[in-house]
């Protein structure tokens, strides 16, 4: 999509969306970036080979530890505020020249004006002449703004609210070559019409809690990532101007931060059912070794729409006298909060202990957002599976 509209751009994988490393080294294998928000992931992205060029850092609060990683290794900076510039600008070297740091400059769009993220642009035009009068410290190579949600057309509008930004800079003597409008392109779980059918057919009888979810992420949207390009780049923001055209007039390369939707179909989660407790009627509780730190949409008042797959165990054999059952699955944990789903799904036969539960397509902010070892518990294995000229799977840890 970008190649068909001519647009130069840079793709960096976020690697917030999962801890694995070989996600990450997958990723520059096949040519992308990496965008990191942390010391530990900036390490990651050395180790699986990333250069300093390919390298992007965002995040708001960055440590002086790992803003001097940065720095040192002359990777790519996405500065939040005025005074991480400062921070930054203390740690350059003396005498920089060829060495000057390179930089984005963060913009918050007036569609987020009550995020603590990014510049508002009367701030940005302050970071602006600090950046002009340090030119042997810093080189602007361009903007960055992040935004919620999954609507191409916030997008466009933060690029034209930006316009009159980059040509501040250009009469400053600076040379802003990049927009990096972060990431927020949807992954389709499902098809759109079942998707719809769901949501229709859902009430609150189908919650152990009796509500429905405010909000789900769009497991099934009528926009592809695909789409979500094409609306983007073929928009007009500015009077007969695409956003293509525009971008291509100025010589500015976009820059796109995607997590989810590169880590598509690329996971699973596997939770083995220590116990199922029986609440009345045809309902049911699962519990699970493991908890919803580990498949967290609960901790944000929503849901994973996807469905497990039920695996029996050895022991569980065949009951031609099985009838459905509905369910929620919890952790086990001593928190009542520790549920991995309040949907109560429909089984065929009553899971069992020793059954597996698996969930599918859960790479993308599904499967280790949380994970910690509450109670104790080790937290879940992480393995990394290969196919080898045997045509067998291996697996190998990753961590």
């Amino acid at each position: 999509m970008l190649e068909r509209h001519g647009v130069d751009h840079a793709i960096y994988y976020g690697a917030k969306a999962n801890k694995s490393c070989a996600l990450v080294a997958a990723a520059v294998a096949a040519g992308a970036g990496v965008d990191v928000s942390s010391l530990a992931e900036f390490r990651d992205a050395v180790r699986a080979g990333a250069t300093p060029d390919r390298i992007c850092a965002t995040g708001p609060a960055k440590s002086t530890a790992f803003l001097r990683a940065l720095v040192e290794a002359g990777a790519l900076i996405a500065v939040d505020s005025l005074e991480e510039l400062d921070d930054i600008a203390a740690l350059a070297p003396a005498g920089a020249g060829e060495r000057a740091i390179r930089i984005l400059l963060r913009y918050r769009p007036t569609s987020a004006e009550r995020s603590r993220f990014g510049m508002e642009r009367g701030a940005l035009a302050v970071a602006l002449e600090r950046v002009a009068a340090c030119d042997s410290v810093f080189r602007l190579e361009g903007f960055h703004f992040h935004l919620g949600g999954y609507d191409p057309e916030t997008r466009v509008v933060a690029l034209r609210e930006l316009v009159p930004l980059i040509e501040i800079a250009r009469m400053r003597g600076l040379d802003p070559r990049t927009i990096d409008i972060g990431g927020g392109l949807p992954v389709r779980y499902v098809e759109p019409e079942l998707y719809e059918a769901h949501l229709t057919a859902q009430g609150p009888w189908h919650y152990r809690t009796g509500r429905v979810p405010r909000s789900f992420y769009p497991y099934g949207g009528r926009i592809s990532a695909a789409d979500w390009l094409e609306r983007f780049l073929s928009a007009t923001p500015m009077v007969g101007t695409t956003v293509a055209a525009f971008l291509r007039s100025r010589g500015l390369t976009l820059a796109l931060e995607p997590g989810r939707s590169l880590v598509d179909q690329s996971a699973i989660s596997l939770f083995r059912i220590t116990r199922v407790k029986a609440l009345g009627g045809d309902e049911r509780v699962i519990f699970v070794e493991g908890s919803s730190f580990s498949a967290c949409e609960t901790w944000f008042a929503s849901e994973f729409l996807v469905d497990p797959i039920l695996v029996p165990g050895a022991a569980s054999g065949v009951d031609e006298a099985a009838r459905p059952v509905r369910a929620f699955v919890a952790g086990h944990s001593c928190l009542d909060e520790d549920v991995l789903t309040h949907r109560l799904i429909r089984f065929d036969r009553e899971p069992r202990a020793g059954d597996l539960m698996i969930w599918a397509n859960t790479a993308g902010y599904q499967m280790d957002l949380l994970e910690n070892e509450f109670h104790r518990h080790p937290a879940p294995a992480r393995l990394t599976a290969t196919v080898g000229a045997d045509g067998a799977f291996h697996f190998a840890s990753d961590i």
